[in-house]
């Protein structure tokens, strides 16, 4: 198996989620932090990052029904996702959340809805590439780990 190939294809793809912006530099700090150690930190916070912002998306889709015209429970839930957002470096669905954060502010119901949809669809996309991602580096390697993209 050519393993350099992997490698490549790998850091082609990581490339491409910084490129079209669904990641940022604060990934890069995560992966910073992964060593011999712990080879699989980075997918591990990953891991943990997906599994809470389904649970918080979960709260807010709840919210968004129990508590009609409730901004502020809105925007306080909504303030958790974000923040797991930026601790990982999801730069679309953090963007997203911001503009969920605005409508909140503007007393715009519409507005939070459209933005919650994206928000849903951001995630589903996020999770599908960096899912892709990690298998493209697990099938390449160590070697294959934390390798910063050209920006």
């Amino acid at each position: 198996m050519d393993y350099s190939n992997l490698r490549r294809q790998a850091a082609s793809m990581k490339k491409s989620l910084f490129d079209q912006g669904y990641l940022d530099e604060q990934f890069c700090q995560v992966e910073d932090l992964q060593d011999e150690a712990s080879p699989n930190f980075v997918e591990e916070v990953v891991t943990l990052f997906f599994k809470d912002s389904g649970r918080l998306m979960s709260n807010i889709e709840q919210a968004l029904e129990k508590y009609p015209r409730d901004f502020s429970r809105w925007d306080a839930y909504m303030q958790q996702l974000k923040g797991s957002c930026s601790s990982i470096g999801a730069s679309r669905m953090k963007n997203e959340c911001m503009s969920f954060r605005d409508s909140c502010g503007q007393g715009n119901v519409e507005g939070c809805m459209r933005s919650f949809q994206k928000v849903k669809r951001e995630h589903a996309v996020l999770r599908q590439k960096l899912e892709s991602y990690f298998q493209l580096l697990r099938q390449a390697g160590p070697a294959g780990a934390a390798t910063r993209p050209v920006m």
